[in-house]
């Protein structure tokens, strides 16, 4: 069991407020969403007269694993505030959240940014679904079909399906926990990684388009006039960050997508350590993935740069690259 001396804190936080709000960061991810409402589910059902909203934007394409609420500003006056998955506060999804009486942050990046009262920030653990359904474990709250299928999400997105290296044999503990409360796991699946033919002909673009430097870096560029070609928003483009990741000779990659006045960066790894390079970029995350902001296309040459630093002097131990 996890050891998190602030759990005890937080648990009789929630039980004393009347109103809680809960909060993670923009442009939300199956962990972001899957937390925040696992977590209003779990505490709806320990406490049902509390009034517990969920607040921020939701992508289409994750709209079934639940919907927002309107909040109005003046509410967060007397609130406990939980915000999850949400490193920095620049990035949480809602301007009035650093509002509330009490503010909370429970999440698994590094942490750079200590913007709450009291926290929980583990990076040793596979998502912050993972971390939720360990302090429902700690507190004592039960879980049911629903919030178990929220939280099982969030860690399938983050772990990849369970491929990357963050899936840890706790997170395999966790996850046999949460599937056995029935939920349908083929539902999920197919809810997940469904995609239209838009996006799979985008797909065949970034296959065809990606570079690989002698260092070892992919990537691929991704602007306004391709995203328009296939019909595609940026936000699709960005899911395809790991579509060449099994690609021979692959230490690191990146991909850079346009977005209106700026320019997305996803970067992820197999070994060498990249969130530093994302922090020189107004980003951030973990050493194995991480995101920034670039302004023009002359700054992808020196992200590029930079990711070859890194990947140069790297070598993979015991395995072929």
């Amino acid at each position: 069991m996890a050891h998190w001396p602030e759990a005890t804190t937080i648990l009789k936080l929630i039980e004393a407020a009347d109103t809680i709000m809960i909060h993670r960061h923009v442009r939300p991810d199956p962990d972001a969403l899957g937390s925040q409402l696992g977590l209003k589910r779990i505490i709806e059902r320990a406490y049902p007269d509390k009034h517990v909203y969920v607040v921020g934007g939701i992508a289409r394409d994750l709209e079934f694993l639940g919907k927002m609420q309107h909040v109005e500003p003046e509410m967060y006056d007397e609130a406990l505030v939980l915000v999850l998955d949400t490193a920095n506060h620049e990035r949480i999804d809602g301007p009035y959240a650093l509002k509330g009486k009490t503010v909370v942050k429970i999440d698994h990046h590094p942490d750079e940014d200590a913007y709450a009262t009291h926290q929980i920030v583990d990076t040793t653990v596979s998502s912050t679904s993972e971390i939720v359904a360990e302090l429902a474990r700690i507190w004592g709250l039960a879980l049911d079909e629903e919030s178990a299928f929220l939280l099982f999400a969030g860690i399938v997105g983050d772990t990849g399906r369970f491929q990357f290296r963050n899936a840890t044999p706790h997170t395999f503990e966790i996850a046999a926990d949460l599937i056995s409360y029935g939920i349908d796991t083929n539902r999920l699946y197919r809810q997940m990684y469904k995609t239209n033919l838009a996006t799979l002909q985008l797909q065949g673009y970034v296959l065809q388009n990606v570079q690989v430097t002698e260092a070892g870096v992919g990537y691929v560029k991704i602007d306004a006039d391709v995203l328009r070609t296939f019909h595609a928003t940026p936000e699709a483009a960005s899911l395809l960050v790991n579509s060449f990741s099994g690609l021979e000779g692959l230490k690191c990659w990146v991909m850079f997508v346009e977005n209106k006045d700026e320019i997305r960066v996803r970067i992820r790894s197999k070994g060498p350590v990249i969130n530093e390079v994302a922090k020189r970029y107004r980003g951030g995350g973990h050493p194995m993935a991480a995101g920034a902001t670039i302004d023009t296309w002359e700054e992808m040459d020196d992200v590029i740069a930079a990711l070859e630093e890194v990947a140069a002097p790297f070598e993979f131990e015991n395995e072929e690259s």
